[in-house]
């Protein structure tokens, strides 16, 4: 039942908002991903379920705005410092996953009787993960600062790289589908025309961008008008994504996404992320319920075995190879299982490219609704996954054959050479080398003791190695990796993971293993101050406490020399 009205727009925002807004916290209650909730939000207002209908038409338009402001988003935070911290795990990683998952695809498409063409687009669109769901799982896991979290985030990175590449290429691939000699050559050619296309309009942004936006947004912030520093933010997001396409022939959400990457050059690129995000959640909700308004549930019931198919690829296929690549490059078990689930769902990019797929006749309407239950199926069991990612370590740990196997504890980073451990005798060990971990570990080196530093990052390792540190990898909630630290001879243990739950479990297995030994724990909040003053931990502290005892002290100390103490008594802070 269409009831579009007079207001055609004003009802499908209404129907858009207000479906989303329920289903969405439905999915939040059963512990969901709020993206499941929006998805289904839209198939109840969309043309394939009985009940009130939404404008299609409209609902796809607004949903383009969303495209555009998601992908600006993504350029807002692409960091390349991120990407080259785990460069080499996260590069060959992600571009052997996508390899191994489009592989997959085709191979099940075959046997479906799709072109050869769509079965790449299929594989290509399970490839890939969703950009929201991974950092809202990493955020609630505490993960997001974490060596693990980092590496999830810089594969997420190399992926969203390769799909921006495949929306350059997939116009070319639509206008002369490969078939003979000839149509491959003018497949060759559109494709070299739509690269060179991409690097002009890349060098125009590098040269004009990097100066002309930074510009104008600092000239819009000293005018002190807070919706006119928004308005330039919307202005440029939808004003450079017009320009890639009318002059370059590139698409909306490319050129938007280097408009992100180019005010991220400004002083003001936090401000404009943050101005950008309540527009930017809007319309994102918008694209995820028009998104559900195009999927056919009946998919389910029509062909559930190709649904079936796709799941496993995603969730299994796609995961298992991402957890094959990272224990071949002899990371912890643990950071095998975290980025692989949360890497096992598909999400936003997969959707651009099932609508581009099908809007030029790539792929056919099924092959979108498959994409789109494969998605809802698969963020739907990424809480689970997370769980056992958690879990499935603990059991492990408790078999030291498996877990020596698993952890690579046999690898040289993973333990002290015998001369070096020798020669350790006030031993202190590190655990964690990240933002804090090493001002920590600088202090230590210019004290009397000896350090040890243990970290799950094997670039930080192989760095620390290099400049003379005593320092191995492994995951230090492990028996082994502590005791391959030479734990039994250490006097001390401070602890500086991100990760709350990691660290109190890296507190209970050093207490076990050397009863004696001085603990010392960096804390995030007062909770977690009183959990470890609880443990009987020798000293816990947290950032926002110490900075304020700090300052208390300069100032106690400072009142030495003022005028209005002249008998130059020391006061005490409090």
């Amino acid at each position: 039942m269409a009831i579009h009205g007079d207001l055609p727009l004003l009802t499908t925002l209404t129907l858009g908002f207000s479906a989303a807004f329920i289903c969405g916290l439905i999915a939040c209650k059963l512990r969901m991903s709020p993206i499941v909730g929006y998805l289904i939000g839209g198939i109840l207002i969309g043309p394939h379920t009985p009940g009130v209908m939404a404008d299609l038409a409209i609902a796809r338009q607004l949903s383009e705005i969303g495209i555009i402001l998601l992908m600006f988003g993504v350029g807002l935070h692409f960091s390349v410092k991120d990407l080259m911290e785990v460069r080499h795990i996260a590069l060959p990683g992600a571009i052997a996953q996508i390899a191994v998952a489009t592989l997959m695809g085709c191979v099940v498409a075959h046997f479906w009787n799709w072109p050869v063409i769509s079965s790449m687009m299929l594989g290509l669109a399970l490839s890939v993960a969703s950009t929201v769901v991974l950092l809202r799982a990493l955020e609630e896991h505490h993960l997001l600062e974490s060596t693990n979290g980092n590496i999830a985030i810089g594969w997420l990175i190399v992926e969203d790289i390769a799909m921006v590449l495949a929306l350059v290429l997939i116009p070319a691939l639509a206008a002369h589908p490969a078939e003979n000699l000839q149509a491959d050559l003018e497949v060759v050619k559109e494709m070299v025309l739509a690269i060179s296309k991409m690097v002009v309009f890349v060098g125009v942004m590098s040269l004009a961008g990097k100066r002309l936006f930074p510009w104008l947004l600092m000239s819009v912030a000293n005018t002190r008008s807070r919706e006119l520093f928004t308005l330039s933010v919307f202005a440029v997001a939808l004003g450079v994504a017009l320009c890639a396409a009318k002059l370059f022939g590139i698409s909306f959400a490319l050129g938007a996404f280097f408009a992100g990457m180019m005010i991220r050059e400004s002083d003001l690129s936090l401000e404009a992320a943050e101005k950008a995000l309540p527009m930017q959640d809007a319309f994102a909700v918008l694209f995820f319920v028009s998104v559900g308004m195009l999927f056919n549930p009946m998919i389910l019931l029509e062909k559930p075995v190709q649904v079936l198919w796709v799941v496993a690829i995603i969730v299994i296929g796609k995961s298992l190879a991402a957890m094959a690549i990272i224990l071949m490059f002899r990371y912890p078990f643990k950071t095998a299982l975290i980025v692989s689930a949360g890497l096992a769902q598909i999400g936003e990019f997969s959707f651009i490219l099932a609508n581009i797929s099908v809007a030029r006749n790539l792929i056919p309407d099924d092959g979108r609704d498959l994409i789109l239950a494969g998605a809802l199926i698969s963020i739907s069991l990424n809480p689970a996954l997370f769980y056992v990612s958690r879990l499935l370590p603990e059991w492990v740990a408790r078999h030291p054959r498996l877990s020596r196997l698993l952890n690579m504890h046999d690898d040289s980073l993973s333990h002290l050479e015998p001369g070096e451990e020798k020669s350790l005798k006030d031993l202190v060990i590190v655990v964690g080398h990240g933002r804090v971990g090493k001002h920590i570990s600088a202090h230590i080196q210019s004290s009397q003791f000896d350090l040890v530093v243990v970290d799950s990052n094997r670039e930080r390792i192989e760095t620390l190695r290099e400049s003379g540190t005593l320092a191995i990898a492994g995951d230090a909630t492990q028996p082994l990796t502590l005791k391959e630290a030479a734990i039994h001879k250490a006097t001390a243990i401070l602890v500086a993971v991100p990760n709350p739950f990691e660290a109190r479990h890296i507190v209970m297995t050093a207490r076990t293993i050397n009863p004696h030994i001085k603990v010392l724990v960096r804390a995030h909040n007062d909770e977690e101050m009183q959990y470890f003053i609880a443990q009987q931990v020798d000293l816990a502290v947290m950032g926002p406490r110490e900075v304020g005892r700090r300052m208390v002290e300069f100032l106690c100390d400072a009142a030495i020399e003022s005028p209005s103490n002249p008998t130059g008594n020391k006061r005490k802070p409090s």
